[in-house]
């Protein structure tokens, strides 16, 4: 199995348990920006009554969950890591939190054509507001690649009167524009 079919594997399986999910990370940016290799594919699900043991059951014994669960800081919210055992992918649930700005990026998200599936996604400013919020608390350089790699290519099709709030609440508007200042112009 190759990593492309364990994502879409993971797809196919929220999607015949009815699952609403988000697929996010760098697979969202990828989708927006410049692509650049990734070792996990990151999804947002909103679970429910649901538990994971069903997600996992569809998936089936090409699929192992690591038994601790984890917990992601930024929107304070439990993860699942699921392996693919013959790909060299991990797969992260994220349980859609109540934080502000996951459920709005949640209810935002939209339909996209990815590896010949329908595939929810966020728009492009909430990959820009939530990859500013990952490089802000994680200080990960990759996040502000991600993010410039958006801005470089959506250029003037980002909705700055939504992205700005954000990144007022958040605390990362210098991060954004330094971000901004970083590209050259076309």
């Amino acid at each position: 199995m190759t990593s492309d079919e364990a994502v879409i594997a993971v797809i196919d399986a929220l999607g015949s348990l009815a699952v609403p999910y988000l697929l996010t990370g760098s697979l969202a940016s990828n989708f927006y920006g410049i692509p650049r290799a990734t070792q996990d594919a990151d999804f947002v699900v909103h679970l429910e009554k649901l538990k994971i043991s069903a997600i996992l059951q569809q998936l089936g014994p090409r699929f192992r969950l690591d038994p601790q669960m984890g917990f992601e800081t930024v929107t304070a919210t439990a993860r699942y890591s699921i392996r693919a055992l013959t790909a060299p992918l991990e797969i992260e649930l994220y349980l859609l939190s109540d934080d502000e700005h996951d459920r709005e990026r949640f209810r935002r998200r939209r339909r996209i054509a990815l590896l010949g599936r329908s595939v929810w996604v966020p728009t492009a400013e909430d990959v820009i507001v939530t990859k500013l919020r990952w490089s802000l608390q994680g200080r990960r350089p990759k996040d502000r690649d991600d993010v410039r790699n958006v801005l470089a290519v959506q250029a003037d099709r980002i909705d700055w009167d939504y992205v700005y709030p954000w990144c007022d609440r958040h605390g990362t508007r210098e991060l954004l524009d330094h971000v901004r200042g970083s590209i050259p112009p076309p």
